[in-house]
Order: structure tokens, then sequence, then C-alpha cells
């Protein structure tokens, strides 16, 4: 007998039903909304989704039910940029920015990215997945259910392949869903930086990425995607064009860090590449969003960054949505510039912030998140022969998840059609052994 759950009478059921591909322009307000609505899940899948008054007498009489009354019932987030994957964190740091500092001043006293490298370095392949399991139960508590994870912490190949098996065994190993991405041109590593104690230039590491680490990630098919970090201070436009096309070679998609600190081509190069998306791009100007639009490249914002950076330009989601390019969200979960794991914040800076509307930012984080990741088919709506990937949020409107900020409004969390967090009777926790 198959195992049946359904959800009834949901106040807001949001489907995000609509043409099977990423929504823009006006489709992204667009959410299917049904009110007293029902989803019906058998094993890993919805059946259906409705009205209760029609779903309710599908379901077999021995279902587990969930009386969703006075809720919000929406598809589990799909994190499309983190870095979950590290050791140690960065308090130090975020007090030297409260006290003035920027991001480059730090980065240049010995902070930033290569702090965490160096730390990462020294932990074991065990050490790196123990650490990482509070923060798969913090993502999950928040309502994300799949999310992409990069390396990037190690910038050895040994470093970066350990990296990548730690990802590959939370996806397996705990409920939340990880796709994985290779991130070895995240930084240029103190030993290549030309001191005394250097063991090669800049040129080598680069060379390193290119013939040692793409193919080993490749061949050991441990990533789906390779990115990186494209500032004229760590890999230049032609720099990150040499790596990435290497990448394409192998059988990776493009993912890309882009015009976050200065308009310097990305989103061009991007575009170029045909790359799946390009991430951040606060700096993009006009002729980047048109670049990508002809590309259809997805643009990923990160406003979780800008917040707490403390700076005050944030990417221009407002132009690319009426230039019809399909917006994607992201927490940038990391342990320098946007230690969140709570994609509800996220929803609420960009709506506060950058200009969206919660129905924009919604869809952003869902439906168009899933298929920047190339799951789309599967994952990001309510609607039969998709994944059970369910949220139910203590709130009556969905509108309150973003505006009622800095709070916690996932109740019940459903994975795979498993309910994975379950806050009901009180703030509890996934449970280590529900995590193994």
């Amino acid at each position: 007998m198959s195992a049946e759950l359904l959800i009834a009478h949901a106040k807001q059921l949001v489907t995000l039903a609509g043409p099977a591909r990423p929504r823009t322009g006006e489709e992204m307000r667009t959410l299917g909304i049904i009110e007293d609505g029902a989803a019906l899940v058998r094993d890993v899948e919805i059946i259906a989704s409705g009205p209760t008054s029609e779903i309710e007498p599908m379901a077999d009489a021995r279902a587990l039910r969930i009386d969703a009354r006075n809720k919000v019932v929406m598809p589990g987030f799909v994190d499309a940029h983190t870095h979950p994957v590290f050791t140690g964190t960065r308090e130090d740091e975020y007090e030297m920015r409260s006290a003035g500092l920027t991001y480059q001043e730090i980065a240049q006293r010995g902070g930033g990215i290569l702090s965490t490298v160096r730390k990462t370095r020294r932990a074991t392949e065990e050490e790196l997945f123990e650490m990482a399991l509070p923060r798969v139960r913090w993502m999950l508590e928040h309502g994300t259910t799949t999310i992409e994870a990069k390396s990037g912490y190690g910038l050895t190949v040994e470093d970066e392949l350990k990296i990548l098996r730690v990802i590959r065994r939370l996806d397996r190993e705990t409920p939340l869903e990880l796709v994985p991405t290779f991130l070895g041109a995240h930084e240029i590593p103190d030993e290549y930086r030309g001191s005394p104690r250097s063991i090669g230039s800049r040129e080598d590491y680069i060379k390193l990425v290119i013939e040692e680490m793409l193919p080993r990630v490749a061949s050991e098919r441990l990533a789906e995607y390779a990115d990186i970090f494209c500032e004229s201070h760590v890999f230049t436009v032609e720099e990150a064009r040499s790596v990435l096309e290497r990448a394409k070679s192998l059988g990776l998609g493009i993912r890309f860090h882009a015009d976050q600190l200065s308009c310097g081509g990305g989103a061009h190069l991007a575009a170029e590449l045909e790359a799946s998306t390009a991430d951040h791009l606060e700096w993009t100007d006009e002729e980047g969003i048109e670049s990508l639009r002809r590309a259809a490249v997805m643009p990923v914002l990160l406003p979780g960054a800008v917040f707490n950076l403390g700076l005050t330009r944030y990417a221009p989601a407002r132009a690319m949505i009426e230039a019809g390019l399909a917006v994607v969200l992201a927490t940038d979960f990391n342990p320098g510039s946007s230690p969140t794991p709570s994609m509800q914040m996220i929803l609420s800076i960009a709506c506060a912030q950058m200009r969206m509307t919660p129905a924009e930012a919604v869809t952003a984080a869902t439906i168009n998140a899933a298929y920047s990741l190339n799951r789309g088919a599967r994952l990001g709506s309510l609607e039969a022969g998709k994944q059970a990937d369910i949220v139910i949020f203590d709130a009556a409107d969905y509108r309150q998840i973003p505006y009622l900020f800095g709070i916690n409004h996932a109740s019940v969390v459903i994975k795979s059609g498993r309910i994975v967090v379950d806050r009901r009777a009180g703030p509890h926790s996934v449970t280590e052994s529900q995590i193994q």
C-alpha cells in the first residue's frame, strides 16, 4: 500500500502552476493561488492539487491528514546559490565592518575568503560533514528543500574534491537536496600570490584549475556546474573565459559570479558563454541586462550579501524584470558576506530594498530557482507529477512571509513526501536521527 498524505483546507495553496518554463514579466506575479486548497501526496509525488472539496474525496481513508486551516502552503524554497561546506566563522570580520572597514580592506589584512580557506584545508572530510549538518537543519527549518552548493574553500586539487565529496554525502544522507557546483576559481590562494614562499604565480594557479582540477571533478562526476568569481582583482574576464570554456568542454554547466563589485563585463561574458546563470550583478548596467536577455541567462540575485556588507547598491531587479529576465533569488549562504540560511529573510530584503513584489519574490525563490538548476520539471510548484517538496507556513497570507520579517514562519516542511520538520507543537528542530 502506498503511503498517502493529504494537506487540506489551506487558507492559500500557492501552487505556482503555469507554463513549463521560467516565469518572466507579469508571469512572476501569477502564483496560482487556490483558496481553501489541498494537495494529495502519494509516496514522493504530488498526485493532485486544487480546492479541498475536490481533492479530499480522492484521499485514502488511511491517509495521514494535515489541517492547514488559516495557513499558507507553498513549494519548498530552492536556494540557487550557497557555500555551505567550510570551517570556522568570521564574526571578527563582522565587527571590523561595523567599525568601518570594507570587505576589500579586511581581505587585504588576511581576512575574507582566504581566511576560511586556511581553516577549511585543515579539516578532515568527516569534520566538514559534521560541521555542515547544523546548516542543513537551519535551511530545512526555514523552508528550503533544495540548494545549489558550491565548493571554493579548498583551492587545492584534493581540498576542492574533499568539499565536493562532502556535498555529495550531504545530498545522500540528509533530507536536503544539494546540487553541486565546482568553484575552484573562487580566489587566488596564498601560495600563488608571488610572495617569497610562493610555489607559483596566479597564472600557474589558473593552469592548475584548468588542467588538473576541472578534469578530476568531471571524471569523478562530483559537480554539475562550474563557477568563477569574476572581478578585476580576483579573476579577470579573459581568465574567466579560459576557465569556463574548459569547464563547458568537459560537460559542466556554467554559473558565474558576475559584476558584484564593479561593472567589469561579467554579464556580457555570461551571455557569450550561454551560462545557466549570472549571479550577484549589483553593478550590471542596461547593456549587461540586454545581453543576458538575448542569451536567456537567468540572473541570480543575492541581496543578503549587500545587506550584510552594509552596502547600498542592490542588483537592479526591477529593470531586469521589466526587461523580461527570469529573476532568481538566493541566500548566498557563506561565512563571510551572507551568513543567513533563511530564504524568508531574503524575500524581505528583496521586497524592501529591490522593489520586488512579494509575488515576484516567491516566484524567484521557487519555480524560477528550480529552472535555474535544471530541475523545473520536478521542483518549484505544487502540481500533479511534481516531487512533493511542500512547506506549510504559519501565516494567513503569503505576503506575510516577507512582511513579518525576522520570524521563521515555516511550520511543517515536507521533502519528497516525508515530513522532515514539524514545529506545530513547538519550536522543534530536525533531529540528528532524521538528518542521518
